[in-house]
């Protein structure tokens, strides 16, 4: 049964974040060949609506307006509630993001419809949209189908492969006007905290350390090395804790949770509240002087040693099988 499914364009340093078209992505699979309309929100954001149509929508409207050149929850939601009104969609889906998730639970508590957050895959059973999420800290996971109203669901990262990008491909790209009212937020300055280059909870490739990087300089080893595979840099809480790194990097039941190609993690022991956001990437490796490391039961390689001497060591072959490349 063919849906007309929105799909949130989430635009982040002047470029969309990937999350974005693996949304278009799923967004596919729950249409069934119905239409997918992309929606980007902010103050000049339509320049950005081809690039949704090459990785998939079949159009795009565009909401400007000054007021929302950072986000708030208001003024999105405002603007979300007008192209709902226009469009009468069968479901809306954001990226399993800090903005998805403060997003999208306000505006299915406005229209009382369902909402299924961090969504990991999706299938058609029966003629219901299926959607699958992880429970207890991923340590299972369940099965749910929203029965009534509009579908909101958020998409994990890195679990739903976009479609590849054709740029072929054209659409209408519109815009909407719509009349923000009443923020009881505003925005006078943002600082940025986070770390410099590939985006954390969207990386292919993460290093990330423990307490067993010892302090601040003992991260070093671990940046080379994400920069030679064009990585990012993550942490456990207890490196956090330590002051070792920001808090910006943690990684687990508290911090982020991130499933990328290959995880490497250096010097941390494997507590659970850390295999909560890290346990799902695909190819764990693990790297630690302790043999009974816990981190060890949910890796698919191991190797115990010093990681100031494997860490350099793993930098130094990657270097050369990228020269030979």
């Amino acid at each position: 049964m063919a849906r007309k499914f929105l799909v949130l364009g989430e635009v982040r340093d002047g470029s969309l974040r990937n999350v974005s078209f693996e949304a278009i992505g799923a967004a596919k699979l729950a249409a069934d060949g119905g239409e997918i309309v992309g929606v980007l929100v902010g103050d000049s954001v339509q320049n950005f609506g081809n690039e949704l149509i090459q990785y998939g929508a079949d159009r795009v409207i565009a909401v400007e307006n000054d007021q929302l050149k950072q986000y708030t929850s208001d003024g999105y939601a405002q603007s979300l509630l007008a192209v709902i009104e226009q469009e009468k969609p069968e479901g809306i889906f954001f990226g399993h993001t800090a903005l998805g998730k403060d997003l999208a639970p306000k505006l299915a508590g406005k229209l009382e419809s369902g909402l299924i957050s961090d969504v990991t895959s999706i299938e058609e059973e029966g003629g219901n949209i299926v959607f699958t999420r992880p429970i207890y800290s991923g340590k299972a996971f369940e099965k749910k189908i929203v029965t009534a109203g509009v579908i909101f669901a958020t998409i994990r990262p890195n679990n739903i492969e976009p479609l590849a990008k054709d740029e072929s491909r054209s659409g209408d790209v519109s815009t909407l006007s719509v009349d923000i009212k009443d923020l009881r937020t505003i925005i006078k300055d943002v600082v940025r905290k986070a770390s410099e280059g590939v985006d954390l909870s969207e990386a292919k490739v993460i290093i990330a350390g423990g307490r067993g990087v010892k302090s601040e300089d003992g991260f070093e080893p671990l940046k080379e090395l994400a920069q030679v595979l064009g990585g990012a840099v993550g942490a456990s809480r207890g490196a956090c804790d330590a002051d070792y790194c920001d808090y910006s990097l943690q990684i687990g039941q508290t911090g982020k949770v991130v499933t990328p190609d290959l995880y490497i993690a250096c010097g941390i022991s494997g507590a659970i509240q850390h295999l909560a956001g890290m346990s799902n990437s695909k190819v764990i490796v693990a790297i630690n002087k302790d043999p009974e490391a816990n981190i060890f039961n949910v890796a698919d390689y191991g190797i115990v040693g010093d990681l100031f001497e494997v860490v350099p060591l793993l930098t130094e072959e990657f270097k050369k099988l990228k020269v030979n490349a």
